[in-house]
């Protein structure tokens, strides 16, 4: 009988295992504008949008909304539609949807985060029970050629 392999399975990682080493999620919460007129441009664009997006200010903009309904009672039915529309609506909503936007994407953040905590978990498991076959099969590739010496070592010859 032929000698047995001197392996009995050869481990394949999977390519994307060395891209992951690599590139790790990062937790920036947004990139950082290469020029000066740029990265001024978006450090104002966040400083309005995170002030703007607090219930505090669709506090202030319910209030100020409000100080031109009376006059938009007495210009009659289309004057108060126009002013639901047009001053209530985009004023108010337009700060609460912006806080609503950031509470959603905290949440899909913190979703993605466990998400690729449980993925390297998983992996880690998975290359411990690859651990754990590879001395597994040291030992039964010993036990085979144990076997087979025995075999020959009783075979007329």
């Amino acid at each position: 009988m032929p000698a047995a392999a001197s392996k009995i399975y050869t481990y394949a990682p999977h390519p994307h295992i060395e891209q992951r080493k690599q590139k790790a999620p990062k937790h920036e919460p947004r990139p950082k504008p290469k020029h000066g007129v740029t990265r001024f441009n978006a450090w104002l664009a966040v400083k309005i949008t995170s002030a703007v997006g607090t219930m505090w200010c669709a506090y202030a903009f319910t209030g100020l909304a409000l100080v031109s309904l009376p006059g938009a009672i007495a210009g009659g039915t289309v004057t108060l539609v126009s002013w639901i529309a047009q001053t209530f609506l985009q004023l108010v909503l337009l700060s609460i949807i912006i806080v609503g936007q950031k509470v959603d994407s905290e949440a899909s953040e913190t979703r993605a985060i466990d998400t690729y905590k449980d993925a390297e978990a998983v992996l880690h498991e998975a290359m411990e029970i690859q651990h754990h076959l590879v001395q597994q099969d040291a030992l039964l590739q010993k036990l085979i050629d144990t076997l087979e010496s025995g075999r020959a070592s009783q075979s007329p010859g």
